[in-house]
């Protein structure tokens, strides 16, 4: 018998290698499917958890002492963009936030049955207080009170993300690792180490040493400018002083940022320096920074209501946070270049700053007169984020 093979019909040796490639398809789209999901998933997620952070940051700015630690967050913000050059690496802290913002809302859902109930309960026991269907609803708002602490605390040891608040069985998966041993250990460790990465301690200390050093070279400037309406040559002469120093203290705090040294605040030589490398992006930072803080001072006209406080410290915020970042990012330019720009584009920088800072200064003078704080007032200074609470009486 013959052994020799014969050669196939040209058509096989045409198709195989088709079906053959044509059989991973459906695995590639499916891998393409997979990987767009995760990328739009993780996208929501951050613009969830900067939403958190910035609704935190309010909440922060609007509380006396957790206004350093706002104050402390927006100094790293420019601290790390001014080290990097990168406008990305000022969104510290999003995905953190995310977790607690997803507890945070989880915690609201689940609880808006309840206080739909306890209306119920408080109508009832208004009409009969002693009656049946008044108890019975006292004891359907006890049990769905035990209810959501129970689940409340499940979906929390379970990791915390908005998807366990809504999983009916957290109670299985919570009675098997109680099974397994350790949960509480584990539950423990877990919170201390998420406390841990928050860096309180550093914000707080850094917001402190941040306000300081802002208030050091604000002080006399703002007490001369407050005392014009009794002498006026003072408050000419306190205007003049904050028209240079607010020329210069953006930087500042921008270079005790990056560097993290108080002594940074004294070096005005180097700050000179540096601005002739990057004149016209130090000028756009300057501008962005003080002339976001003008519109703040309307909200100075009136008393704020304590309830209100909250949206304030978001407007606070949403003009304030750009201009942190800028401020990096201007202060990272001079860091590209041994040498100063040519000195069109340096004068060019020096006559774009003094119309910011007169247009500054200008608006906080006139709220001295507007402003419902009278000369206390002007040592709100918003630009620079110094904590001094919004509320009347303070």
């Amino acid at each position: 018998m013959s052994t020799a093979t014969h050669p196939e019909p040209p058509e096989a040796i045409l198709l195989l290698p088709l079906e053959a490639e044509a059989e991973p398809a459906p695995v590639r789209r499916a891998g393409l499917v997979r990987r767009g999901w995760w990328g739009v998933a993780s996208a929501m997620e951050w613009l969830f958890g900067f939403a958190a952070l910035f609704v935190g940051l309010a909440v922060l700015a609007s509380v006396p002492v957790g206004q350093f630690l706002a104050l402390g967050y927006l100094l790293e913000v420019s601290g790390r963009v001014s080290r990097t050059g990168r406008l990305r690496d000022g969104f510290i802290g999003v995905r953190t936030a995310a977790r607690f913002g997803g507890i945070a809302l989880g915690g609201v859902l689940l609880w808006l049955p309840l206080y739909g109930m306890s209306i119920m309960a408080e109508a009832a026991r208004i009409i009969d207080p002693k009656g049946p269907i008044s108890r019975q609803w006292e004891l359907g708002l006890t049990i769905l009170a035990v209810l959501f602490a129970v689940h409340f605390t499940e979906a929390c040891l379970r990791g915390g993300k908005l998807r366990y608040f809504f999983r009916p069985l957290n109670v299985v998966w919570f009675v098997r690792r109680v099974l397994r041993g350790g949960a509480f250990q584990e539950a423990r460790d877990k919170l201390w180490d998420t406390v841990v990465t928050l860096r309180l301690p550093y914000y707080f200390t850094f917001g402190s040493l941040g306000f300081v050093g802002a208030l050091l070279w604000l002080a006399l400037p703002v007490a001369l400018l407050g005392s014009g309406h009794k002498v006026p040559i003072l408050g000419v002469i306190g205007a003049v002083m904050l028209v240079i120093v607010v020329l210069y203290l953006p930087f500042l705090q921008a270079r005790f940022a990056r560097d993290n040294r108080f002594r940074a605040y004294r070096e005005l030589r180097a700050v000179r320096t540096e601005f002739g490398r990057a004149p016209l992006a130090f000028a756009f930072a300057l501008w962005l920074q003080l002339l976001a803080a003008v519109p703040l001072y309307l909200l100075k006209i009136e008393t704020i209501p304590r309830d209100l406080v909250f949206l304030e410290g978001m407007l606070f915020l949403a003009f304030l946070f750009p201009a942190r970042l800028v401020a990096g990012w201007a202060y990272s330019r001079p860091a590209r270049r041994t040498e100063p720009r040519h000195w069109v584009f340096r004068w060019v920088g020096r006559l774009l700053v003094l119309p910011a800072a007169f247009v500054y200064v200008l608006a906080v003078f006139f709220s001295l007169h507007t402003g419902w704080h009278g000369v206390v007032g002007l040592f709100n200074q918003h630009a620079f984020q110094l904590p001094v609470p919004f509320v009347a009486g303070s």
